[in-house]
């Protein structure tokens, strides 16, 4: 029986004893069956076939040999059929449920798990569960408390990578994907996906209680608690309490004036991104919300929604004095200073 590898040991395989020669990078054993097992002499993964030994030994050398005739971009395996996707945009897989297309087979499996609720990963620890493997393995980190990605600016540390290149673009301004629509840049591919269903006016989530549909995850989540009245979270300063984490972290920034989004033409700060959008906006003269009635644009959602009750002649706000109704809150808090003499406003 004879082996080779490139270090100097001597390794155990069933009962045989194998040595070791300087010779080649791929060890291969034969077994009292003369089956061919080739092992990795870094890693001493396994392998069946050479050709597979092949492909992974190229995460080791870092080794590229295919690269896109479009873009120039190198890959170790032949990845270029779904990488070409990128440019054409071809999306040869739709789910036969609500018929969203993909690129990528894998994309379409995660994605069906939103309409069957497999959650296939759990976790050993807390056995949460997970649609995808990759969100087990960061969720994980929870319970090791392991921040293996560290930011090189500002030394923020990160449980994983994706998260760590998200941060790294607040302090590059780098937006990398764009709306094929409107073109509008987003430096998550995350936030371009919700943004794009503006446009499809898809709503994947939808409650399970009263039917209601969402365009994104995390809004279902704040709806269901209108059904359950459950509030989790608690501010550990003065106790209040919220339905929803994200409610919280933005509660707790009263009490630390943390202001974590910054303007990158003037500098403002501000401790909302819902701030920080609408405040960008004085300066690109963007006005996303049009009214579909007489089409007039606001910069903002809140200034439509009181526009567009002058169609509707909606008045929402009423006097607990003198139950005259106002279309705006403003107006009733002004109206409320004819019953007190109070004048809202005074100039000296």
């Amino acid at each position: 029986m004879e082996a080779f590898i490139k270090t100097n040991k001597t390794y155990l395989v069933s009962d045989l004893c194998v040595k070791a020669s300087c010779s080649d990078a791929i060890l291969l054993i034969p077994t009292p069956v003369d089956e061919k097992r080739f092992i990795c002499d870094i890693c001493e993964e396994e392998f069946s076939e050479k050709s597979h030994l092949n492909k992974h030994f190229r995460c080791h050398t870092k080794q590229k040999l295919y690269s896109c005739n479009i873009c120039g971009k190198e890959f170790s395996q032949k990845y270029m059929p779904v990488h070409v996707r990128t440019h054409t945009k071809e999306k040869p897989h739709s789910c036969d449920i609500c018929h969203k297309e993909f690129s990528q087979k894998g994309s379409l499996n995660v994605h069906y798990r939103i309409h069957t609720k497999e959650n296939p990963y759990s976790c050993d620890v807390c056995h949460k569960e997970f649609s995808q493997k990759s969100k087990l393995n960061v969720h994980y980190r929870t319970h090791t408390n392991e921040n293996p990605h560290s930011c090189d600016i500002c030394h923020k540390e990160f449980s994983h990578n994706y998260s760590f290149n998200q941060h790294y673009r607040t302090h590059t301004n780098e937006k990398p994907y764009s709306c094929e629509v409107c073109h509008k840049e987003f430096s998550l591919k995350s936030n371009l996906n919700v943004h794009y269903r503006t446009h499809t006016n898809e709503k994947p989530y939808s409650c399970d209680v009263c039917s209601k549909a969402f365009s994104q995850k995390g809004s279902l989540r704040k709806h269901y608690g209108s059904h359950t009245h459950e509030k989790p979270y608690s501010c550990h300063v003065c106790y209040k309490e919220y339905s929803c984490k994200t409610y919280l972290n933005m509660h707790y920034r009263t009490h630390t004036n943390e202001k974590p989004y910054s303007c990158n033409v003037c500098n403002k700060k501000f401790s909302k991104k819902d701030n920080l959008n609408s405040h960008y906006r004085t300066h690109t003269n963007e006005k996303p919300y049009s009214c579909d009635v007489c089409h007039k644009e606001f910069a903002q959602k809140s200034n439509l929604k009181v526009h567009y009750r002058t169609h509707t002649n909606e008045k929402p706000y009423s006097c607990d004095m003198c139950s005259k109704a106002f279309s705006q809150k403003g107006s009733l808090h002004k109206h409320y200073g004819t019953h007190t003499n109070e004048t809202p406003f005074s100039h000296d």
